[in-house]
């Protein structure tokens, strides 16, 4: 069975022979999108950036296509103590993975990171989301993904995180770091809501899963390399932040 993860419409194709069309189509699409990927690349820290400091833990909330490799990066991060794929940008009624599939609720596939701000600031956080998690000048899409729920986004919990997004995309675009400008958007007073459960640790759980080896384990080794100080090899995961003590 050909195990790739396609625009969802591809689930739908009933013959041997569609389905083997798109395997080989979203095999060229992956191909492409990493030749033209701009991620994986180093990046100026936030101009108004905040040393770390100690404090309750924090939390950032961002989306930057599959929600798989986003959590996965954060997995690794020291300061990192929880990362939660799951929905933001929708209603509670749609946060479900065969609704959000639809492109439809408003929804995009997010990730909750909850950090200790003694060990790694919000401008950290934003940081590696920019430089690793993803490439945050795709419109409504990320590599073989499409769709508005594949969308770049932020959505912070208060003015200031919102004020030290607004600030990065601004520094960043007229530094012309990338290529192009950024397609993130800023979307504030947007819950959180995890995903189910099968989605949760699934880079970590499926190391060889094909989508997670071309668009996923990159990220991970783009960490190490561009963040040796904030790489960490056995990932914080969910499955462990829920353990009883």
């Amino acid at each position: 069975m050909i195990d790739l993860r396609l625009d969802r419409t591809v689930w739908n194709l009933s013959s041997r022979q569609s389905l083997l069309a798109a395997a080989f189509a979203a095999s060229a699409a992956i191909a492409a999108s990493a030749s033209l990927a701009q991620e994986g690349i180093a990046i100026p820290v936030p101009a108004n950036e905040q040393p770390a400091q100690p404090g309750a833990m924090a939390v950032a909330v961002v989306a930057g296509g599959c929600f798989w490799g986003v959590q996965g990066v954060f997995q690794h991060v020291e300061g990192v103590k929880n990362a939660v794929s799951g929905y933001a940008g929708g209603e509670e009624a749609t946060a479900h993975y065969n609704l959000v599939g639809s492109g439809s609720t408003g929804h995009a596939e997010a990730v909750e990171i909850t950090y200790d701000p003694a060990k790694i600031s919000y401008g950290k956080i934003l940081q590696i989301f920019f430089s690793v998690a993803h490439d945050p000048t795709q419109l409504n899409r990320q590599g073989p993904d499409v769709g508005t729920q594949y969308r770049t986004a932020i959505f912070p919990l208060d003015q200031a995180q919102a004020a030290m997004a607004k600030a990065y995309i601004a520094q960043l675009d007229q530094a012309r770091v990338f290529k192009a400008p950024l397609a993130t958007k800023i979307e504030p007073d947007h819950k959180f809501y995890p995903a189910e459960p099968y989605h949760q640790d699934y880079l970590t759980l499926n190391p060889t899963q094909p989508y997670i080896v071309y668009n996923d384990l990159p990220k991970i080794e783009n960490l190490k390399r561009l963040f040796p100080d904030l790489y960490r090899g056995d990932p914080v995961l969910v499955s462990e932040a829920r353990s009883p003590d």
